[in-house]
């Protein structure tokens, strides 16, 4: 198969509407090969143009394309036949993973609290894995209630019938009860109204918490759980709401609690009388928060805001789903970016950089307390946890755990040489560059709005919905670096490369930078979208 000049002849029939966007911008070269942190793309006199990659595969490619040690346990595992499609078997390669993903975690956290693994083969799955589990958990909980409401009522009835309680006349008049009826039949229609009430309530939709400017994937359910309301307004009758918490106000999770907390009424004896008592349900499925939002800007969760979510979850017995696709398997120094800040959570999505850039896969993992076996039962994936992208994973943790973590510090070290450009930039061009944030090799470089420049040009790039676009397609043609902007933060640049950057790339990123800074500070959106054009 010739995979050198691959151009298609006859019509665009896969995602040609894509196509013409990234046409627009300039982005829509054809990459012919990739190793390190370099991509190559075919020019016009059919050479080889490299590419120095900023964009890593959104974060999935930590330790480069095509990494040596990866592609020959790949081409082992291909050679000796190993068995990709082997479902409903034991799986040894799975529970390995499991195992030394645990490991780490236990590590990093400073617990010994077994996380059981569910594999998958996106991050969006191992997202809709964590919140299909959490809500089969609080359905769970919900049944158990259910039981203990009725054996609850089924007590007082017994009290009543025994001569041992009576219905006060308090609770008679509190839920309109005739005073005039005898007990039993006073507490038979006591209980019929109870009944019915705890049932409606019961059965209300589950409520999921999110942050603002969170992504959590774009399927069924999980992009209800992104704040982007473009990508999530027109499939938001097929699933599940979500209320979106502003970043850094944690006094908003109290009211939101107080407007949304579940009640039902249980019947409980005491001192010869029935009373009717509050029992608080699960109304809230699950928390979900990345310790940084990647498609929201690169917006690092800050410590405080971080405490006050583990203490709301803690004291309203909300699940923790800490959604670390883009930011764990080592981007920021740790195999869990939220390990930094103290956060815990309940379930942890991993995926990208786990399968190394060759595998896809992706895993959730639940703490022991949390975990519901009958899942295992009633979710499952055909390309999940095969030998193949197992043993892909397990080599890729080996790399980044080899030599006392020495992946980890590279993507440290890496990390601050960048964002030392980065910074560097934006302290010569204030009035262009907004802020630089992120950490380690998450960062992104986010520019002021020119939606008011005085230039006509620059203005009808801030407004045309694909500023950053064109901010990248400038940078790909005329400086060989390849950046996206967040999907929704177009103003801010992600800078996702893998630990094999090189101070020479880096200064190839910032002379284009530098170039991009000059353009828009002197007006000059024409020369921005010429490059493009060209």
């Amino acid at each position: 198969m010739d995979t050198k000049n691959s151009a298609a002849e006859g019509p665009e029939l896969a995602e040609p509407y894509l196509r013409e966007v990234l046409g627009t911008a300039g982005l829509a070269v054809e990459y012919v090969r990739a190793e390190g942190n370099t991509l190559y793309r075919r020019g016009e006199d059919g050479g080889e143009i490299p590419v120095a990659d900023f964009a890593g595969g959104y974060g999935s490619v930590l330790l480069g394309h095509n990494h040596p040690d990866l592609v020959a346990c790949a081409r082992e595992l291909l050679d000796a036949g190993t068995p990709v499609h082997a479902q409903f078997s034991r799986h040894p390669y799975a529970n390995r993973l499991a195992a030394e993903l645990n490991r780490i975690v236990h590590r990093e956290l400073g617990s010994t609290e077994p996380y059981f693994a569910i594999f998958a083969n996106t991050g969006a799955e191992a997202v809709e894995a964590a919140v299909k589990h959490a809500e089969l958990d609080r359905v769970l909980r919900i049944a158990a209630l259910r039981e203990e409401l009725e054996r609850s009522a089924d007590r007082a009835r017994a009290a009543v019938a025994a001569g041992e309680a009576e219905l006060p006349a308090r609770v008679r008049t509190r839920f309109g009860i005739p005073t005039g009826a005898g007990t039993a039949a006073a507490l038979a229609e006591l209980t019929a109204r109870l009944t019915a009430e705890n049932t409606a309530r019961l059965n209300r939709p589950p409520l999921f918490l999110a942050l603002e400017g969170g992504f959590h994937g774009k399927l069924g359910l999980s992009v209800q759980l992104t704040h982007n309301a473009a990508y999530r307004t027109p499939f938001q009758a097929l699933a599940a709401q979500a209320r979106f918490v502003p970043r850094d106000r944690p006094e908003v999770l109290k009211e939101i609690h107080a407007q949304e907390r579940g009640v039902v009424h249980a019947l409980e004896v005491t001192d010869g009388h029935v009373d009717v008592m509050e029992r608080e349900f699960p109304v809230f499925c699950a928390f979900l928060v990345e310790p940084i939002q990647g498609e929201g800007g690169i917006r690092v969760l800050g410590a405080e805001f971080a405490e006050a979510i583990q203490q709301f979850c803690a004291e309203t017995d909300v699940p923790l789903i800490v959604d670390e696709i883009q930011s764990g398997m080592g981007r920021t120094g740790t195999l869990l970016a939220s390990a930094q800040t103290g956060l815990v959570g309940d379930y942890y999505t991993l995926a990208k950089t786990l399968g190394g850039g060759l595998a896809k896969t992706s895993v959730m993992l639940v703490r022991e307390a949390r975990y519901r076996r009958e899942f295992e039962i009633v979710h499952s994936s055909t390309f999940a946890k095969d030998s193949f992208s197992c043993t892909i994973a397990l080599k890729v943790l080996e790399l980044l755990e080899a030599d006392g973590g020495a992946g980890y510090r590279r993507a440290v070290e890496r990390g601050a040489a960048l964002r030392a450009v980065l910074e560097s930039v934006r302290a010569d061009f204030p009035e262009v560059v907004k802020e630089v944030r992120g950490k380690g090799l998450m960062l992104g470089l986010e520019f002021h709005d020119q939606s008011g420049s005085a230039s006509e040009s620059v203005r009808s790039l801030a407004v045309s919905g694909l500023f950053g676009y064109f901010l990248a397609g400038h940078l790909l043609h005329v400086h060989g670096v390849r950046t996206f902007p967040t999907a929704s933060a177009v103003e801010t640049l992600r800078f996702e490369p893998s630990v094999q950057v090189s101070d020479e790339e880096i200064a190839q990123l910032e002379a284009g930078l530098r170039d991009v800074c000059r353009l828009l500070r002197d007006g000059d959106g024409t020369r921005l979208a010429g490059a493009v054009a060209g």
